[in-house]
Protein backbone atom coordinates (compact mmCIF):
# COMPACT_ATOMS: atom_id res chain seq x y z
CA UNK A 1 0.00 0.00 0.00
CA UNK A 2 1.16 3.18 -0.68
CA UNK A 3 2.64 4.73 2.97
CA UNK A 4 0.71 8.09 2.71
CA UNK A 5 -2.72 6.12 2.64
CA UNK A 6 -1.71 3.31 5.02
CA UNK A 7 -1.00 6.54 7.66
CA UNK A 8 -3.66 8.59 6.80
CA UNK A 9 -5.91 7.62 10.04
CA UNK A 10 -2.61 7.96 12.55
CA UNK A 11 -2.15 11.55 11.09
CA UNK A 12 -5.28 12.67 11.06
CA UNK A 13 -5.71 11.44 15.31
CA UNK A 14 -2.21 12.58 15.67
CA UNK A 15 -3.10 15.90 14.09
CA UNK A 16 -6.49 16.31 16.48
CA UNK A 17 -4.23 15.30 19.31
CA UNK A 18 -1.78 18.20 18.97
CA UNK A 19 -4.51 20.47 17.78
CA UNK A 20 -6.86 19.54 21.33
CA UNK A 21 -3.37 19.76 23.23
CA UNK A 22 -2.88 23.60 22.04
CA UNK A 23 -6.89 23.98 22.50
CA UNK A 24 -6.43 23.31 26.34
CA UNK A 25 -2.97 24.69 26.56
CA UNK A 26 -4.61 28.41 25.55
CA UNK A 27 -8.07 27.90 27.28
CA UNK A 28 -5.23 26.77 30.83
CA UNK A 29 -3.08 29.71 30.81
CA UNK A 30 -6.14 31.95 29.53
CA UNK A 31 -7.95 31.04 32.25
CA UNK A 32 -5.12 31.73 34.48
CA UNK A 33 -4.35 34.96 33.50
CA UNK A 34 -8.25 35.59 33.65
CA UNK A 35 -8.24 34.07 37.69
CA UNK A 36 -5.38 36.54 38.61
CA UNK A 37 -6.91 39.66 36.89
CA UNK A 38 -10.23 38.26 38.59
CA UNK A 39 -8.32 38.67 41.94
CA UNK A 40 -6.99 42.06 41.40
CA UNK A 41 -10.16 44.05 40.70
CA UNK A 42 -11.99 42.15 43.54
CA UNK A 43 -8.74 43.41 45.37
CA UNK A 44 -9.64 46.87 44.02
CA UNK A 45 -13.57 46.63 44.97
CA UNK A 46 -12.57 46.06 48.50
CA UNK A 47 -10.14 48.82 48.64
CA UNK A 48 -13.23 51.08 47.17
CA UNK A 49 -14.91 49.30 49.81
CA UNK A 50 -12.12 50.82 52.46
CA UNK A 51 -12.28 53.96 51.11
CA UNK A 52 -15.96 54.49 51.81
CA UNK A 53 -15.70 53.14 55.21
CA UNK A 54 -12.79 55.22 56.02
CA UNK A 55 -15.10 58.63 54.75
CA UNK A 56 -18.09 58.07 56.94
CA UNK A 57 -15.73 57.32 60.23
CA UNK A 58 -12.76 59.66 59.44
CA UNK A 59 -12.93 63.29 60.49
CA UNK A 60 -12.69 66.31 57.88
CA UNK A 61 -9.18 66.47 56.67
CA UNK A 62 -7.10 66.35 53.62
CA UNK A 63 -6.95 62.44 54.29
CA UNK A 64 -10.34 62.22 52.62
CA UNK A 65 -9.49 64.23 49.82
CA UNK A 66 -6.40 62.24 49.11
CA UNK A 67 -9.04 58.94 49.62
CA UNK A 68 -11.55 60.28 47.14
CA UNK A 69 -8.96 61.33 44.81
CA UNK A 70 -6.89 58.29 44.57
CA UNK A 71 -8.86 55.42 45.71
CA UNK A 72 -12.40 56.24 44.52
CA UNK A 73 -11.38 57.73 41.40
CA UNK A 74 -8.97 55.15 40.78
CA UNK A 75 -11.71 52.47 39.52
CA UNK A 76 -12.19 53.38 36.40
CA UNK A 77 -12.95 49.43 34.98
CA UNK A 78 -15.04 47.74 37.29
CA UNK A 79 -18.56 48.17 37.45
CA UNK A 80 -19.98 49.09 41.60
CA UNK A 81 -23.52 50.43 42.38
CA UNK A 82 -23.63 51.28 46.23
CA UNK A 83 -27.08 50.26 48.02
CA UNK A 84 -28.21 50.94 51.22
CA UNK A 85 -29.52 48.17 53.35
CA UNK A 86 -32.77 47.83 51.87
CA UNK A 87 -30.50 47.69 48.17
CA UNK A 88 -31.90 51.34 47.79
CA UNK A 89 -30.02 52.69 44.84
CA UNK A 90 -27.08 55.47 46.48
CA UNK A 91 -24.17 55.77 43.83
CA UNK A 92 -22.58 53.65 40.93
CA UNK A 93 -19.42 54.05 38.45
CA UNK A 94 -18.36 52.38 35.55
CA UNK A 95 -21.45 51.29 33.83
CA UNK A 96 -22.87 52.94 30.50
CA UNK A 97 -26.65 54.34 30.52
CA UNK A 98 -28.15 54.95 26.89
CA UNK A 99 -27.88 58.99 26.02
CA UNK A 100 -30.77 60.75 27.13
CA UNK A 101 -32.44 58.01 29.71
CA UNK A 102 -34.74 58.99 32.00
CA UNK A 103 -34.39 58.56 35.82
CA UNK A 104 -36.77 56.04 35.88
CA UNK A 105 -35.38 54.12 32.96
CA UNK A 106 -31.98 54.34 34.30
CA UNK A 107 -33.28 52.91 37.90
CA UNK A 108 -34.69 50.06 36.22
CA UNK A 109 -31.02 49.21 34.75
CA UNK A 110 -29.26 49.72 37.59
CA UNK A 111 -32.03 47.06 39.72
CA UNK A 112 -31.34 44.80 37.00
CA UNK A 113 -27.32 45.25 37.02
CA UNK A 114 -27.46 44.25 40.55
CA UNK A 115 -28.81 41.10 39.80
CA UNK A 116 -26.50 40.51 37.37
CA UNK A 117 -23.55 41.18 40.06
CA UNK A 118 -25.14 39.37 42.48
CA UNK A 119 -25.20 36.43 40.07
CA UNK A 120 -21.29 37.40 39.92
CA UNK A 121 -19.88 38.18 43.23
CA UNK A 122 -21.28 38.31 46.95
CA UNK A 123 -21.50 41.89 47.78
CA UNK A 124 -19.41 44.08 50.07
CA UNK A 125 -20.64 45.00 53.61
CA UNK A 126 -19.97 48.60 53.96
CA UNK A 127 -20.79 49.41 58.13
CA UNK A 128 -22.76 52.72 57.93
CA UNK A 129 -23.70 55.39 60.72
CA UNK A 130 -26.19 54.62 63.45
CA UNK A 131 -25.62 50.88 63.24
CA UNK A 132 -26.97 50.90 59.33
CA UNK A 133 -25.23 48.89 56.51
CA UNK A 134 -24.47 49.43 52.98
CA UNK A 135 -23.60 47.27 49.81
CA UNK A 136 -21.37 47.58 46.99
CA UNK A 137 -22.26 45.55 44.39
CA UNK A 138 -19.98 45.34 41.71
CA UNK A 139 -18.95 42.39 38.28
CA UNK A 140 -16.09 41.49 36.22
CA UNK A 141 -14.99 44.32 33.97
CA UNK A 142 -15.37 44.19 30.26
CA UNK A 143 -11.73 43.77 30.04
CA UNK A 144 -12.34 40.75 31.96
CA UNK A 145 -14.98 39.87 30.54
CA UNK A 146 -13.63 39.95 26.97
CA UNK A 147 -10.86 37.82 28.30
CA UNK A 148 -12.32 35.23 29.78
CA UNK A 149 -14.51 34.59 26.51
CA UNK A 150 -11.32 35.18 24.20
CA UNK A 151 -9.66 31.71 23.71
CA UNK A 152 -12.70 30.02 22.58
CA UNK A 153 -13.51 32.75 20.15
CA UNK A 154 -10.09 32.59 18.78
CA UNK A 155 -10.31 28.68 18.87
CA UNK A 156 -13.21 29.04 16.56
CA UNK A 157 -11.74 31.30 14.25
CA UNK A 158 -8.64 28.61 13.89
CA UNK A 159 -11.48 25.91 13.52
CA UNK A 160 -13.24 27.68 10.71
CA UNK A 161 -9.65 28.65 9.33
CA UNK A 162 -8.71 25.06 8.97
CA UNK A 163 -12.07 23.99 7.83
CA UNK A 164 -11.37 26.12 5.31
CA UNK A 165 -7.74 25.09 4.42
CA UNK A 166 -8.71 21.25 4.27
CA UNK A 167 -11.70 21.76 2.18
CA UNK A 168 -9.32 23.85 -0.11
CA UNK A 169 -6.48 21.20 -0.04
CA UNK A 170 -8.68 18.36 -0.45
CA UNK A 171 -10.23 20.22 -4.00
CA UNK A 172 -7.06 20.95 -5.14
CA UNK A 173 -5.59 17.24 -4.21
CA UNK A 174 -9.06 15.66 -5.45
CA UNK A 175 -8.17 18.17 -9.28
CA UNK A 176 -4.84 16.77 -9.07
CA UNK A 177 -6.31 13.00 -9.28
CA UNK A 178 -8.34 14.24 -11.70
CA UNK A 179 -5.03 15.09 -13.94
CA UNK A 180 -3.57 12.11 -13.08
CA UNK A 181 -6.06 9.73 -13.85
CA UNK A 182 -7.18 11.30 -17.38
CA UNK A 183 -3.60 11.45 -18.62
CA UNK A 184 -2.89 7.91 -17.18
CA UNK A 185 -6.05 6.49 -19.06
CA UNK A 186 -5.46 8.85 -22.20
CA UNK A 187 -1.83 7.93 -22.52
CA UNK A 188 -2.88 3.85 -21.93
CA UNK A 189 -5.24 4.54 -24.81
CA UNK A 190 -2.89 5.58 -26.94
CA UNK A 191 0.02 3.39 -26.09
CA UNK A 192 -2.29 0.11 -26.80
CA UNK A 193 -3.75 1.74 -30.21
CA UNK A 194 -0.51 0.54 -32.02
CA UNK A 195 -0.50 -2.48 -31.56
CA UNK A 196 -3.94 -3.58 -31.03
CA UNK A 197 -4.29 -1.82 -34.81
CA UNK A 198 -1.57 -4.94 -36.05
CA UNK A 199 -3.22 -7.55 -33.75
CA UNK A 200 -6.47 -6.57 -35.67
CA UNK A 201 -4.62 -6.67 -39.13
CA UNK A 202 -3.00 -9.61 -38.09
CA UNK A 203 -6.10 -11.31 -36.96
CA UNK A 204 -7.79 -10.38 -40.34
CA UNK A 205 -5.32 -12.06 -42.24
CA UNK A 206 -5.09 -15.23 -40.42
CA UNK A 207 -9.00 -15.67 -40.60
CA UNK A 208 -8.65 -15.52 -44.42
CA UNK A 209 -5.76 -17.52 -44.70
CA UNK A 210 -7.28 -21.48 -45.89
CA UNK A 211 -4.58 -22.75 -43.73
CA UNK A 212 -6.76 -22.02 -40.38
CA UNK A 213 -9.94 -22.69 -41.69
CA UNK A 214 -11.96 -23.94 -39.03
CA UNK A 215 -9.56 -23.70 -36.49
CA UNK A 216 -11.09 -22.73 -32.92
CA UNK A 217 -7.67 -20.84 -31.76
CA UNK A 218 -8.64 -17.99 -34.74
CA UNK A 219 -12.30 -17.55 -32.89
CA UNK A 220 -10.55 -17.49 -29.22
CA UNK A 221 -7.71 -15.13 -31.06
CA UNK A 222 -10.72 -12.84 -32.63
CA UNK A 223 -12.30 -12.72 -29.06
CA UNK A 224 -9.17 -11.67 -27.28
CA UNK A 225 -8.74 -8.76 -29.87
CA UNK A 226 -12.56 -7.80 -29.72
CA UNK A 227 -11.65 -7.54 -26.19
CA UNK A 228 -8.66 -5.54 -26.45
CA UNK A 229 -10.69 -2.60 -28.36
CA UNK A 230 -13.23 -2.61 -25.56
CA UNK A 231 -10.27 -2.27 -23.38
CA UNK A 232 -8.89 0.80 -25.12
CA UNK A 233 -12.29 2.02 -25.29
CA UNK A 234 -12.55 1.91 -21.82
CA UNK A 235 -9.56 3.77 -20.79
CA UNK A 236 -11.15 6.05 -23.62
CA UNK A 237 -14.06 6.60 -21.19
CA UNK A 238 -11.98 7.13 -18.56
CA UNK A 239 -10.30 9.91 -19.89
CA UNK A 240 -12.93 11.70 -21.27
CA UNK A 241 -17.07 11.96 -20.17
CA UNK A 242 -18.77 9.04 -20.81
CA UNK A 243 -22.07 8.56 -23.05
CA UNK A 244 -24.80 7.11 -20.43
CA UNK A 245 -27.45 5.17 -22.13
CA UNK A 246 -30.51 3.45 -20.77
CA UNK A 247 -29.32 -0.10 -21.43
CA UNK A 248 -30.53 -3.50 -19.85
CA UNK A 249 -29.02 -3.81 -16.76
CA UNK A 250 -29.46 -7.90 -16.19
CA UNK A 251 -28.43 -8.48 -19.64
CA UNK A 252 -25.36 -6.04 -19.38
CA UNK A 253 -24.10 -7.56 -16.45
CA UNK A 254 -25.09 -11.32 -17.49
CA UNK A 255 -22.69 -10.50 -20.84
CA UNK A 256 -19.74 -9.49 -18.56
CA UNK A 257 -19.76 -12.82 -16.12
CA UNK A 258 -20.36 -14.98 -19.29
CA UNK A 259 -16.55 -13.30 -20.62
CA UNK A 260 -15.52 -13.69 -16.66
CA UNK A 261 -16.46 -17.25 -16.07
CA UNK A 262 -14.28 -18.79 -19.16
CA UNK A 263 -11.34 -16.69 -17.75
CA UNK A 264 -11.03 -17.41 -13.70
CA UNK A 265 -11.27 -20.50 -11.89
CA UNK A 266 -13.47 -22.85 -12.59
CA UNK A 267 -14.31 -23.69 -8.87
CA UNK A 268 -15.89 -20.29 -8.62
CA UNK A 269 -19.39 -20.67 -9.43
CA UNK A 270 -21.07 -17.25 -10.32
CA UNK A 271 -24.89 -16.57 -9.99
CA UNK A 272 -27.20 -14.09 -11.03
CA UNK A 273 -30.51 -13.16 -9.12
CA UNK A 274 -33.35 -10.59 -10.11
CA UNK A 275 -36.17 -9.72 -8.11
CA UNK A 276 -37.42 -7.32 -10.54
CA UNK A 277 -38.54 -7.73 -14.26
CA UNK A 278 -35.76 -8.73 -17.21
CA UNK A 279 -36.76 -5.36 -19.19
CA UNK A 280 -35.37 -2.76 -16.28
CA UNK A 281 -32.82 -0.05 -18.06
CA UNK A 282 -30.72 1.36 -15.83
CA UNK A 283 -28.10 4.20 -17.29
CA UNK A 284 -24.88 2.86 -17.77
CA UNK A 285 -21.86 2.89 -19.88
CA UNK A 286 -21.48 -0.65 -20.86
CA UNK A 287 -18.14 -0.99 -21.27
CA UNK A 288 -17.23 1.09 -18.17
CA UNK A 289 -20.04 -0.96 -16.12
CA UNK A 290 -18.28 -4.47 -17.46
CA UNK A 291 -14.86 -3.19 -16.24
CA UNK A 292 -16.38 -2.51 -12.72
CA UNK A 293 -18.38 -5.61 -12.15
CA UNK A 294 -14.92 -8.06 -13.51
CA UNK A 295 -12.73 -5.92 -10.86
CA UNK A 296 -15.03 -6.39 -8.54
CA UNK A 297 -15.53 -10.22 -9.22
CA UNK A 298 -11.76 -10.93 -9.91
CA UNK A 299 -10.79 -9.52 -6.22
CA UNK A 300 -13.50 -11.73 -5.04
CA UNK A 301 -11.95 -14.73 -6.38
CA UNK A 302 -8.69 -13.54 -5.31
CA UNK A 303 -9.93 -13.17 -1.66
CA UNK A 304 -11.66 -17.33 -2.16
CA UNK A 305 -7.72 -18.34 -3.61
CA UNK A 306 -10.16 -18.97 -6.27
CA UNK A 307 -12.77 -21.52 -4.33
CA UNK A 308 -16.24 -20.61 -3.64
CA UNK A 309 -18.87 -18.60 -4.89
CA UNK A 310 -20.35 -15.44 -6.04
CA UNK A 311 -23.75 -14.36 -5.99
CA UNK A 312 -25.32 -10.87 -7.88
CA UNK A 313 -28.16 -10.33 -6.57
CA UNK A 314 -30.12 -7.31 -8.24
CA UNK A 315 -33.43 -5.49 -6.39
CA UNK A 316 -35.05 -2.12 -7.09
CA UNK A 317 -34.24 0.79 -4.45
CA UNK A 318 -37.65 2.78 -5.09
CA UNK A 319 -38.58 3.94 -8.11
CA UNK A 320 -35.68 5.69 -9.61
CA UNK A 321 -32.81 3.25 -8.41
CA UNK A 322 -31.51 -0.75 -8.93
CA UNK A 323 -29.19 -2.24 -6.48
CA UNK A 324 -26.63 -4.33 -7.62
CA UNK A 325 -24.63 -6.39 -4.65
CA UNK A 326 -22.07 -8.70 -5.22
CA UNK A 327 -21.19 -11.29 -2.41
CA UNK A 328 -18.88 -13.74 -1.99
CA UNK A 329 -17.09 -16.49 0.76
CA UNK A 330 -13.92 -15.31 0.67
CA UNK A 331 -11.93 -14.41 4.00
CA UNK A 332 -13.89 -10.86 4.39
CA UNK A 333 -12.19 -7.51 5.19
CA UNK A 334 -11.36 -6.63 8.70
CA UNK A 335 -13.72 -3.38 9.85
CA UNK A 336 -10.70 -1.08 10.31
CA UNK A 337 -10.06 -1.52 6.32
CA UNK A 338 -13.41 -1.12 5.26
CA UNK A 339 -12.69 2.42 4.74
CA UNK A 340 -9.87 2.03 2.91
CA UNK A 341 -10.42 -0.70 0.31
CA UNK A 342 -11.19 1.87 -2.08
CA UNK A 343 -8.34 3.59 -1.50
CA UNK A 344 -5.62 3.97 -4.45
CA UNK A 345 -2.85 1.96 -3.61
CA UNK A 346 -4.72 -0.46 -1.21
CA UNK A 347 -4.46 -4.43 -1.89
CA UNK A 348 -3.60 -7.56 0.08
CA UNK A 349 -1.43 -8.90 -2.81
CA UNK A 350 2.45 -9.11 -3.16
CA UNK A 351 2.02 -7.76 -6.84
CA UNK A 352 -0.74 -5.86 -6.71
CA UNK A 353 -1.29 -1.98 -7.25
CA UNK A 354 -4.48 -1.50 -5.49
CA UNK A 355 -6.28 0.56 -8.05
CA UNK A 356 -8.82 -1.71 -9.19
CA UNK A 357 -11.41 -0.93 -6.98
CA UNK A 358 -10.57 2.64 -6.40
CA UNK A 359 -11.17 2.61 -10.24
CA UNK A 360 -14.23 0.81 -9.77
CA UNK A 361 -15.40 3.54 -7.85
CA UNK A 362 -14.51 6.53 -9.36
CA UNK A 363 -16.16 5.08 -12.69
CA UNK A 364 -19.32 4.32 -10.14
CA UNK A 365 -19.50 7.51 -8.09
CA UNK A 366 -18.03 9.91 -11.01
CA UNK A 367 -18.85 8.57 -14.27
CA UNK A 368 -22.38 7.08 -13.68
CA UNK A 369 -23.35 9.05 -10.62
CA UNK A 370 -24.09 6.22 -8.53
CA UNK A 371 -23.05 4.70 -5.43
CA UNK A 372 -19.80 1.64 -4.73
CA UNK A 373 -19.49 0.93 -1.17
CA UNK A 374 -18.85 -1.88 1.03
CA UNK A 375 -22.81 -3.22 2.53
CA UNK A 376 -21.43 -6.40 4.82
CA UNK A 377 -18.23 -7.87 5.81
CA UNK A 378 -17.31 -10.70 7.95
CA UNK A 379 -13.61 -12.28 8.51
CA UNK A 380 -13.99 -15.62 7.32
CA UNK A 381 -17.15 -15.16 6.03
CA UNK A 382 -17.17 -13.05 2.99
CA UNK A 383 -18.05 -9.51 1.94
CA UNK A 384 -20.75 -7.96 -0.02
CA UNK A 385 -19.99 -4.80 -2.41
CA UNK A 386 -22.81 -2.56 -3.52
CA UNK A 387 -23.65 -0.51 -6.57
CA UNK A 388 -25.92 1.70 -6.97
CA UNK A 389 -27.27 2.63 -10.16
CA UNK A 390 -29.87 5.70 -11.35
CA UNK A 391 -32.51 4.29 -13.95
Amino acid sequence: MIPIYSQKNRIKLVVVIIALIIGAATITYTNILVSKLSEREQELVQLYAKGLRYMINAPSDDNIVFIEEEILSANTTVPVILTDEYENILDSKNIDFPKNISEERRAELLQKEIEKMKAQHAPIVVPWAEGSENYVFYKDSALLSQLRYYPYVQLIVIACFALMAYFAFSYSRRAEQNRVWVGLAKETAHQLGTPLSSLMAWYEYIKASPKFENEPIVEELGKDVRRLEIITERFSNVGSVPLLRDENILQVTQNAINYLQNRISRKVDITINSSFSPDITAKVNISLFDWVIENICKNAVDAMNGRGSININMSLLGKSAIAVDITDTGKGIPKSKVASVFLPGYTTKKRGWGLGLALAKRIIDNYHRGKLFVKWSEVGKGTTFRIVLNR
